[in-house]
């Protein structure tokens, strides 16, 4: 049985106050969105933005505010990221909150269509969308559980004891993510993969108090968007859509949800939001409880008898 779909607005969304909140690709769409809302003055949260744009957005609310640190930092090198974290934590002291969210679209195509190399060989495909999308979500993820966790006193030690609250992770995947989409199979099967990390890691970062989980947005206006023609604004673009029937969300109200989720804290450990239509709905629950509809009670069985064994050892 599928969660109840449901509406936000920033004074329901319950987001986190007098806290420092890290947010990579925050310099436009969902990510300056949410810097924006969750930099409101009476929640008093400090934001870190980490973006490739060499100059911050051209917003005073964020550029005239003690409480916003810019940081251009480039997601695919890891150096660059380590150093950005490691700035964040030293200007506000401590980091409660990591907003994963830097991403790129399909670049191109990239399965069907050949490319030559000056030499007339078959060009090696453009992974540039793996490699923001999916390879340094795993870098920022690593980042954020090693910052996260000095809060509960595990890190030094490797104990995974989990005392105290670290904090909270949410990552950006997207319909895509759930419901592949069709001529963008690099963004499809990175998405998922973001999907797979939330799997694979919930109860791991559970353990040390750190609540992880992640947003798949359907279609939302945010630079991104492709398909526009040239010329067309993005708002008329979108409305274009919408009496299409396509439902399109606005980039605040993925903002909220990622508010929300930081909100619930522990609660919202393991989740998977929706949004669409710039309504949201839990999914990671519901897929749960359906499994046996999905795999078969005897390979459900299966797979829970062998769940206990040491097959991947870890410290924690």
């Amino acid at each position: 049985m599928a969660s109840p779909a449901f509406s936000l607005s920033p004074s329901t969304a319950n987001a986190p106050q007098n806290s420092t909140i890290l947010i990579t690709g925050g310099a436009s769409g969902i990510g300056l969105a949410t810097a924006l809302y969750l930099h409101t003055q009476s929640y008093n949260n400090r934001i870190v933005v980490l973006d490739r744009s060499p100059s911050p957005p051209a917003v005073s609310e964020l550029t005239s505010s003690s409480r916003f640190l810019y940081i251009q930092s480039d997601v695919t090198s890891w150096q660059s990221q380590r150093s950005a974290f490691a700035r964040a934590a030293s200007h506000f002291n401590r980091l409660d909150h990591v907003f994963v969210n830097a991403g790129v679209a399909e670049i191109g195509e990239q399965i069907f269509t050949d490319h030559l190399s000056p030499s007339g060989e078959l060009a090696e495909p453009d992974r540039t969308t793996i490699d923001i999308d999916i390879r340094a979500v795993g870098d920022t993820l690593k980042l954020a559980v090693h910052h996260l966790r000095q809060k509960t006193g595990s890190a030094s030690s490797g104990s995974g004891s989990g005392k105290g609250q670290g904090g909270t992770i949410v990552m950006t995947a997207s319909l895509a993510g759930y419901l592949a989409s069709a001529g963008a199979p690099l963004y499809s099967a990175a998405k998922h993969g973001v999907v797979g990390y939330l799997r694979a890691l919930k109860s791991d970062c559970a353990k040390v108090g750190i609540s992880l989980s992640v947003i798949a947005p359907g279609i939302t206006l945010t630079p991104i968007i492709l398909g526009r023609r040239e010329g067309q604004g993005l708002q008329a673009w979108g409305e274009e859509m919408k009496g299409r029937g396509v439902p399109i969300n606005d980039a605040e109200t993925v903002a909220w949800t990622v508010g929300f989720i930081m909100g619930l804290g522990v609660k919202g450990s393991g989740s998977g939001f929706l949004i669409q239509g710039n309504r949201v709905q839990e999914l990671e629950a519901g897929i749960a409880r359906t499994r046996e509809q999905w795999v078969g009670r005897e390979m459900l069985e299966l797979f829970r008898g062998g769940r206990g064994a040491p097959l991947f050892p870890n410290k924690l």
